[in-house]
């Protein structure tokens, strides 16, 4: 397996077509074509599918997982021989839409200052951020799954504190002697995958469904509880100063979801990967302590 078709599979499954992959590596779709073909005559079997967007298979996930390590090995080196070369190397990274709103954002700032390197960022739900790293795609998550992915590490990071909140006009319609009508009160979702909110009404022994509407944007999030769209759980970082001015009001006392995050990365040390893991854990400083107990 030659390096240059591993950056083609990348390049593929990366950019999602043959013709993307082509003009990300400046060379024609034909060459794509042919090193991904020489790449899976050399591996026995059909690693991407023809789909659009590519999508690597089942035994093609494994290569990829393994080329994206060859291939920043084989720029590190390059680099630690003098060799180094013209285009900065990707660093694919995923986080949760909520981390990457709040804490996350020094690392934006720190990954501005690196010359040899991009940051590559996919937004998924920490529930399934490591997800990425299973399929290679990623050399790094941000993830509430403390098990680490085979090759990875896991460190600890912190928790996220979610409140209970509403808009106060919102609470108040639906206000029943000392609490809430639950089950009439629209609620707010991120996405299918978002259980907070229901865990909640699981919790205060809700049965009737009540109202859902959905914003997969955390800052469209904030702002349809502001507006009294429905109530939801809102990281702490983003309803302080709301609940301070009484733009927002806390629904329930000690109601609150405390999210453990870790950061899975992989277990192969370049300089670029550690100095990524730096910055994740000095952004991480802002979240609340990180429960006893070290690596994983």
């Amino acid at each position: 397996m030659q390096i240059d078709q591993l950056r083609a599979l990348l390049a593929v499954v990366d950019e999602g077509t043959f013709e993307a992959a082509a003009g990300a590596l400046s060379i024609t779709p034909s060459a794509v074509s042919q090193r991904i073909k020489a790449l899976e005559a050399a591996a026995g079997r059909v690693l991407v599918e023809r789909s659009t967007p590519v999508r690597a298979t089942i035994a093609g996930t494994g290569v990829v997982r393994t080329a994206r390590q060859m291939v920043l090995l084989a720029d590190q080196l390059r680099s630690d021989l003098g060799e180094g070369g013209s285009a900065p190397v990707d660093l694919p990274v995923a986080v949760n839409a909520d981390s990457l709103a709040t804490w996350f954002e020094p690392v934006l700032g720190v990954a501005a200052g690196w010359d040899d390197t991009r940051l590559h960022l996919e937004v998924e739900d920490e529930e399934y951020s490591a997800d990425h790293l299973r399929r290679g795609a990623v050399v790094g998550a941000v993830t509430a799954d403390p098990v680490p992915v085979a090759g990875c590490r896991t460190e600890p990071l912190g928790s996220m504190r979610y409140l209970p909140v509403a808009a106060p006009e919102l609470a108040e319609r639906h206000a029943r002697g000392r609490g809430y009508d639950w089950s009439a009160m629209p609620v707010l979702r991120f996405n299918a995958k978002d259980d907070l909110q229901h865990g909640v009404l699981r919790d205060l022994g809700v049965v009737t469904a009540p109202p859902v509407s959905q914003v997969p944007s955390s800052e469209g999030f904030a702002a349809a509880v502001r507006a009294g769209l429905g109530w939801a759980m809102l990281p702490e970082a983003q309803c302080g100063e709301d609940l301070e001015s009484g733009r927002l009001v806390l629904l329930r006392q000690r109601a609150h979801r405390d999210v453990p995050l870790f950061w899975q990365v992989w277990r192969l040390q370049t300089p670029r990967v550690e100095r990524l893991g730096e910055a994740v854990h000095a952004a991480a400083h802002r979240l609340r302590p990180p429960a006893v107990g070290g690596r994983i």
